[in-house]
């Protein structure tokens, strides 16, 4: 009894190894196959609860940014244009845009931030905030 149960242990030690050798490679495969910049835009706290910030990428809607959310993905390196309007939109305030240029392999973050007189802006950001994945935009 005392060997089976040796047996059945040392079976479930090698299938967990086994599990988080294939874990790894996945995640690391996953990284090496994008190309490209990372391209993380957070949402700042400071408008409220019931605003969502939509994101568009050279005029492609990609996400709706509800609070403690972010949208994270991968862009084509070179020139972009990084859009954010807040919905639902009672002051009427126009899209701010923000011309960018990405380098491959890069990492960039922003934060949609609220101000008084423009409305939500993109400002660029040097730390990641922990949060939730933003509600992605099927393509067209």
């Amino acid at each position: 009894m005392n060997s089976r149960h040796y047996s059945t242990s040392k079976f479930f030690q090698i299938l967990v190894f086994a599990c988080a050798i294939f874990a790894t490679a996945t995640q690391t495969q996953a990284r090496e196959s994008h190309t490209g910049a990372r391209l993380i835009v957070q949402r700042a706290a400071n408008f409220g609860t019931e605003v969502v910030v939509h994101l568009k990428i050279d005029d492609r809607k990609v996400a709706e940014i509800q609070r403690d959310h972010r949208y994270e993905g991968f862009v084509s390196a070179g020139r972009h244009v990084l859009t954010v309007s807040p919905m639902p939109n009672v002051e009427r305030r126009r899209p701010t845009s923000l011309r960018v240029t990405m380098r491959s392999g890069g990492t960039y973050i922003f934060t949609a931030t609220w101000e008084p007189d423009r409305g939500v802006v993109l400002r660029r950001t040097t730390t990641s905030v922990e949060a939730a994945p933003a509600k992605t935009v099927p393509a067209h």
